[in-house]
């Protein structure tokens, strides 16, 4: 077993279901915020590829900072015009040689930008390239970072000293409102309401046995002729979601409000499917966390996951980590009722050798599973290698 401080302690405050109000958020994947989280994340998976085809290995990165300039656009029902596009900035350090030999040259970043343009227009497919330009500002990292910073057989030396939390299981509100979103942006939902674009932010609060769903979703002008249309559509869905598909998380009486700042003279109306045309800009770090949702009444960390390196950066791999604890003692452990885990690391310190982790636990007693869970522990904190090329393949949804 790995020598770190650990602790698992009894829970100290209320099951999420027994508060008495519980507020849950999720942004959909055109939301300004999450295409800036997106695209971070894409740079870094396509440097790390690079990085192994020209070098054997993951060379040090991080391009977590990333804002999208707003556009400006015209939509009416029938259809609507671009008129400036928008910008995506990322900004980052990223290792552009190494041993003299030249890996980051004008060609690559040409394909990064392509690669990043893609990803945008696969997100949100009414996105034209004349719609969006996207600048990429990187920049070589310190000395003092990229010295420790190794890629080998050997656990790597966190980057950072930085905090990570993960709990299990989601609250009924929680998934409900994970699961409206996604399915509105995935296949069926499309199918089912062609007019929706992908901006699509849903807010759950449950006061009491009562749960709210409100949900701001853009329509793309073009699918909507007219007023009477758009209503029929929204009535349609608000229907769909509140009568038929929220009984499959819940049994609690749920309103669906959809698009409530909806008056006579004005509508969601957007060109391509995301409010980031004319209506809002977006930033890394601003929307979900690590397991897709916003939590307020959970512990959180702010830390941005996107676009950090997955081989050192432990904002990055402990959130992934740390949920993964939180799984697997739910899913081990079927007596217990909620788990929280708290992971810190230092600075310089291998990854695997974590400053404190700290397990709350309610449903059993802790003196009891403390040894099980410290080996759950000891088995994630060594695959980390899994974990990181997890980020690769995009095992983990952390946006």
């Amino acid at each position: 077993m790995s020598e770190f401080y650990f602790e698992v302690r009894a829970g100290r405050d209320f099951l999420a279901e027994e508060m008495p109000v519980e507020i849950v958020e999720r942004k959909g994947k055109g939301h300004p915020d999450s295409l800036c989280d997106g695209a971070a994340e894409e740079l870094s998976v396509a440097l790390s590829e690079i990085y192994r085809r020209e070098t054997g290995r993951i060379l040090h990165h991080n391009v977590d900072k990333a804002v999208l300039v707003g556009g400006n656009s015209s939509a009416g029902f029938g259809g609507g015009q671009v008129f400036e596009p928008l910008q995506l900035y990322i900004v980052g350090r990223a290792t552009r040689e190494l041993n003299g030999k030249k890996i980051i040259d004008d060609d690559v970043e040409k394909y990064l930008k392509k690669r990043i343009g893609d990803w945008m227009m696969g997100q949100v497919p009414h996105l034209k390239p004349e719609y969006f330009d996207v600048k990429l500002l990187i920049r070589s990292g310190s000395e003092d970072l990229v010295s420790i910073f190794v890629d080998d057989e050997k656990p790597p030396r966190a980057n950072d000293t930085s905090l990570a939390v993960g709990y299990a299981p989601l609250s009924e509100l929680e998934r409900l409102v994970l699961e409206t979103e996604k399915y509105l942006n995935d296949r069926e939902g499309q199918r089912r309401f062609p007019a929706l674009g992908q901006d699509i932010k849903v807010m759950g609060v449950r006061k009491g046995e009562k749960v709210t769903l409100t949900i701001a979703a853009a329509f793309v002008a073009g699918e909507v002729k007219d007023r009477k249309t758009y209503e029929q559509m929204k009535k349609e869905m608000a229907c769909f979601l509140g009568q038929e598909f929220v009984r499959r998380f819940t049994r609690r009486e749920v309103e669906v409000v959809i698009n409530n700042a909806d008056t006579e003279a004005t509508a969601y109306l957007t060109v391509t499917g995301t409010s980031a045309e004319a209506g809002d800009d977006g930033q890394v770090g601003r929307g979900n966390r690590a397991n897709g949702l916003i939590t307020p009444y959970r512990p959180m960390s702010l830390e941005a996951v996107a676009g950090k390196n997955p081989v050192s950066h432990v904002g990055k791999i402990y959130s992934i980590m740390s949920q993964i604890i939180a799984d697997r003692i739910v899913k081990e452990m079927p007596e217990a009722q909620q788990v929280y885990v708290y992971m810190v690391s230092q600075i310089n310190q291998p990854i695997t050798e974590p400053q404190a982790l700290n397990v709350e636990l309610w449903g059993l007693e802790t003196g009891r599973v403390k040894t099980e869970i410290k080996k759950i522990a000891d088995e994630v904190l060594g695959s980390w290698r899994e974990v990181r090329d997890g980020f690769l393949s995009r095992r983990w949804p952390i946006y």
